[in-house]
């Protein structure tokens, strides 16, 4: 189902602004606004932006490609987006897991993620920086709020946080590194509204600080993963690994994970390179001060790029397969998101780069 300005409060997408985006050997201003009508295009009436027609929301990439929109200029289709979530928040905070098609009366998996709960605090601080609409944070504070508390009550006394809460409402405490990861920079970017908000959390600042210590020091907390990339390198993009840390990190495991001229591999024994992965390892290179291999990850992506400028989510490319054969707005996002940090779009910068961002207080027993 395609938006309509008139629901969205937005104009249809102007080349002007996406064009921004253009990244030598990347993007073209001219394609760099096609992939953002693209996704105006999946967004539906009400805001809602599923990962492509007929699919299902998650919030997470909900706010993804919200956050796409915002740094290609289309700010009353992102305001749109979140104004969705205020919306249709459940009573304790949290949203459901997945939604059919977008609709908030169709839920299809009534647990409740922790960081896709969290990471609402990342789009609204996101917003809020390329807007600078006092009444949108002030609207959305009270979401925020609600939502960080209720991922807040799912961590454990490690500083992990258990990565879900089921229907029935049980808390699951087994904790994802890069989940986890995640929520840190969520947690850090609604520690920022706190303060614009000027209402202290100091609660949160505590959180944050455990969880940040548990996510750089203590991978025997968390459910081992390590067989995919995220949980390589999402520490170093959610601002968890110190830049001084954040290089040898990443160099550690590149060759498990990387394939030259291709991107990055999801699974480290799969001959499947994915596009979201690889737009998320170019961020968080560029996060750890390494902006020309980022500009080179995002030029490996340019094969998974469609004509109608979304992009595949994967390619096998031990059988020269697309897989699966989907173009999702996620995918699409996270490769905008990161050329709008190597192009320098600030609010970007600001949100992953970290530097506007509180940075939680330390536990005193680092060497636990």
């Amino acid at each position: 189902m395609t938006s309509t300005p008139e629901r969205t409060g937005a104009q249809e997408p102007s080349a002007g602004r996406a064009a921004r985006l253009a990244l030598p050997g990347v993007l073209t201003g001219a394609e760099a606004a096609a992939t953002v009508a693209r996704i105006a295009a999946v967004q539906r009436p009400d805001g809602a932006i599923p990962w492509f027609p007929g699919h299902h929301l998650d919030p997470w990439d909900h706010v993804e490609a919200a956050m796409a929109l915002d740094a290609a200029g289309e700010h009353g289709r992102a305001a749109a987006a979140y104004d969705w979530l205020a919306r249709h928040q459940n009573a304790d905070g949290s949203w459901y897991a997945a939604y059919a098609e977008g609709d908030p009366a169709r839920p299809t998996d009534l647990a409740a993620e922790s960081n896709f709960c969290a990471y609402p605090a990342v789009g609204v601080l996101h917003h809020y920086l390329a807007t600078g609409d006092d009444a949108f944070r002030r609207r959305m504070w009270p979401a925020v709020r609600a939502s960080t508390e209720f991922v807040l009550a799912l961590q454990r006394d490690g500083g992990q946080l258990g990565w879900r809460r089921d229907p029935d409402g049980t808390a699951v405490a087994d904790a994802l590194l890069t989940g986890s990861s995640s929520c840190y920079h969520a947690l850090r970017c609604a520690l920022a509204l706190a303060d614009l908000e000027d209402a202290p959390q100091p609660d949160w600042e505590l959180a944050a600080g455990r969880l940040g210590h548990a996510v750089r020091r203590h991978p025997e907390r968390f459910l081992d993963k390590s067989r995919y990339s995220m949980d390589w390198y999402y520490p170093v993009l959610a601002g968890a690994v110190p830049r001084a840390e954040a290089g040898a990190r990443l160099a550690a495991r590149w060759e498990e994970f990387v394939v030259p001229g291709l991107g990055t591999r999801c699974v480290r024994e799969r001959p499947w390179v994915t596009g979201g992965e690889s737009a998320e390892l170019a961020l968080a290179l560029w996060t750890a001060g390494q902006p020309e291999r980022a500009a080179e990850m995002l030029r490996w992506t340019r094969h998974l790029r469609a004509p109608d400028g979304l992009y595949w989510t994967g390619y096998v490319y031990a059988d020269d397969a697309v897989w699966p054969v989907e173009r999702t707005t996620w995918t699409a996002a996270a490769l905008l998101l990161a050329v709008a940090a190597l192009t320098g779009h600030e609010p970007t910068r600001a949100v992953f780069g970290g530097a506007v961002l509180p940075p939680g207080l330390e536990p005193d027993c680092c060497g636990r």
